[in-house]
C-alpha cells in the first residue's frame, strides 16, 4: 500500500533539550494512525514538523510524497490540521465560517462546498446560529467540517476530543471512522488509550523521545505478557499494554 507518511530519524531540540531523539515511522495512504504518548512525549512536535509548522533538525519527513522541509507548500495543499481546541470563529454561523474556508482556498461555489459539509455533520438546523452558541461537540464538527474543506488527502488530529464529554467524544469517533472509510488517511494523536484502541489500524508508543512500540493492536497484544487463566482468560486492554511497555522501558 502507498505511503501517506514516511518518517526516518527525525530529531529536534529546543535549546538544550533534545525533544525527539531519532523517530522512524510510516503512515499508509487511507489508514487511521494513533501516536500515542505521556504529556511531554513529543507528539504535538512530531504533528507541527509534519504539519509544516516546525523545521526539523535532522532527519527525512514526507507527507504525500512531498519533502517538509524543501517543498512545503505542496506538503499543505494536501492535508488538513485540527488542533486540541476548536479553531472556529464564534462570531460568524457556522455556514459562514465554511464559506470563509471556502474562500480562502480559493473553491468554486463556496456556498455549495459549506450546504454539502453541514449537511455531511448534521449541522444543517444549526447552520445560521452562531459558532457561539454551539454545543462542545457540534463545535468539533464544525471544525472538523472545516478541515475538509478541499479535499485533504491527510487529516491531522491533535488530541481532538481533549475536554468533550463522552457522548461528544463518541460522535467525533464516529467521524473519524467515516473520514477513513471515505478514503481519507487520519493521523491522530491521543491520551484517551480506548480512544486508539477504537478507532486505530495501527498504534505507535512514543516515550521519551523515541518510537518504542508500533504496530496494530493485535501485535501490541503480543508483546504483553500471556494472560493468567483462573477461570476465563483475560486479555489485555491497550491501558495495560502501554503501560507494561513504558515500565519495561524505563526499567532498562
Amino acid at each position: 500500500m502507498e505511503k501517506a507518511i514516511e518518517v526516518k530519524g527525525l530529531r529536534k531540540s529546543f535549546k538544550d533539550t533534545e525533544v525527539l531523539k531519532g523517530v522512524d515511522f510510516e503512515v499508509k495512504r487511507g489508514e487511521i494512525f494513533a501516536l500515542l504518548g505521556s504529556n511531554g512525549a513529543g507528539k504535538t512536535t512530531i504533528v507541527r514538523i509534519l504539519t509544516t509548522l516546525l523545521k526539523p533538525d535532522s532527519g527525512t519527513v514526507t507527507v504525500s510524497g512531498f519533502d517538509v522541509a524543501s517543498k512545503p507548500d505542496r506538503v499543505r495543499q494536501s492535508i488538513s490540521l485540527t488542533g486540541q481546541f476548536a479553531a472556529v470563529d464564534e462570531v460568524l454561523t457556522g455556514r459562514e465560517n465554511l464559506i470563509m474556508i471556502a474562500k480562502l482556498r480559493h473553491l468554486d461555489y463556496p456556498r455549495q462546498v459549506a450546504d454539502d459539509l453541514l449537511k455531511r455533520f448534521g449541522l444543517t438546523d444549526a447552520a445560521d446560529r452562531r459558532a457561539s452558541t454551539y454545543s462542545g461537540g457540534m463545535r468539533r464538527r464544525l471544525d472538523i467540517a472545516l478541515s475538509l474543506v478541499g479535499k485533504p488527502q491527510i487529516i491531522f488530529l491533535d488530541e481532538p476530543t481533549t475536554a468533550l464529554d463522552p457522548e461528544a467524544r463518541i460522535e467525533t469517533w464516529k467521524i473519524v471512522k467515516e473520514l477513513a472509510d471515505g478514503g481519507t488517511t487520519v493521523f491522530l494523536t491521543t491520551q484517551y488509550l480506548e480512544e486508539a484502541e477504537q478507532l486505530a489500524d495501527r498504534i505507535a508508543i512514543l516515550h521519551e523521545g523515541r518510537i518504542i512500540a508500533n504496530g496494530t493492536l493485535a501485535e501490541l497484544k503480543k508483546l504483553f505478557p500471556q494472560a493468567k487463566v483462573e477461570y476465563v482468560e483475560k486479555q489485555p486492554t491497550l491501558e495495560e499494554i502501554f503501560l507494561a511497555i513504558i515500565g519495561k522501558k524505563e526499567a532498562m
